[in-house]
């Protein structure tokens, strides 16, 4: 490997896998943070998923499920203001 190019010992990699596997943090942010370019990761993560792209997928998967979840919170309090427009002054 050439020099100038930072390399990721055995703990920062499962740290890595971590992180993406289980927060469902993004490649690129990670990259970005650890000093290393976004296909480092990708190759990482092809060395050790168990399908092609299944660790990228299931990040992929939380992402939508977070953002959905906040979704369906907003939708609940902007119904839930109103009913108390149309209920909250007991005429």
């Amino acid at each position: 490997m050439p020099k100038g190019y930072p390399t990721l010992s055995e703990e920062q990699k499962q740290e890595i896998i971590s992180r993406i596997k289980e927060k469902g943090e993004r490649v690129p942010d990670l990259a970005k943070e650890y000093g290393i370019v976004p296909k480092t990761i990708y190759n990482l993560l092809r060395k050790t998923a168990q399908g092609p792209g299944a660790l990228l997928e299931l990040a992929k998967l939380k992402r939508e499920k977070d953002a959905l979840l906040q979704i369906i919170g907003q939708l609940t309090a902007q119904e839930k203001l109103g009913e108390k427009r149309r209920y909250g002054r007991g005429y």
